[in-house]
């Protein structure tokens, strides 16, 4: 196979040891060369910007920026490069989301290397992909009771602030990590509370927990 048919990865994870695990799944497939990591969505664009990739496997939550931000900046630079997220989380809502904002795919963590492989080249082909059991699971939802759930209003940013919230972190944590100031995180969350009718964190929090939106 020649060097300019291969698929051009580029892998972004800011844990080291996915990364490698995506190296090993990756290293015998003739069609595939991983041609550079970055631990976070600043290093993601540098490298994009730097060397030929087209395509990007990167995880949603990233430690200095939203994937979802991150994902919108790439597609507005590079229209043409391809870009896989995964995740941890199963919930709908994060592969939604991607999807809207330009991803051609939406992968688990649980994904086996044989499922991650396919992934790479199904896209690489120009279809979308989503892991089958969350598929199944948006296909559940299409017509389901909970089709207007009050987190669906939220914007990317409010989202993610609010599943933070959930997960137990303050506002100046959330800030901090990213890289915004203490002042908009709680304008986010004012904004959530409103947009969701509910009073405190407390009530988010159980909101979360029973919508399973956090564990």
């Amino acid at each position: 196979m020649s060097e300019n048919s291969r698929i051009k990865l580029l892998v972004v994870d800011h844990h080291p040891v996915v990364r490698a695990g995506i190296e090993f799944w990756t290293r015998d497939e003739n069609d595939i060369a991983i041609v550079g990591e970055a631990a976070n969505g600043q290093d993601a664009l540098k490298i994009a910007r730097q060397i030929e990739v087209t395509m990007i496997l990167m995880e949603i939550a990233l430690n200095d920026r939203n994937g979802i931000d991150v994902l919108k900046q790439i597609k507005r630079e590079f229209p043409g490069i391809s870009l896989i997220i995964f995740s941890s989380h199963r919930e709908d809502q994060y592969a939604i989301r991607a999807l809207k904002a330009g991803a051609s795919g939406f992968l688990t963590k649980n994904a086996l290397g044989a499922e991650l492989i396919g992934a790479i080249r199904q896209v690489a082909s120009g279809l979308k992909f989503i892991s089958p059991d969350l598929a199944q699971e948006m296909a559940n939802n299409l017509n389901n009771e909970h089709a207007n759930e009050p987190h669906k209003l939220l914007s990317d940013r409010e989202y993610q602030t609010m599943i933070m919230i959930a997960s137990g972190k303050s506002v100046s944590d959330i800030a901090k990590e990213l890289s915004l100031s203490v002042k908009t995180i709680s304008e986010y969350r004012s904004r959530i509370l409103l947009k969701m009718k509910l009073r405190h964190n407390a009530e988010l929090t159980h909101y979360a927990i029973k919508n399973e939106l956090v564990e």
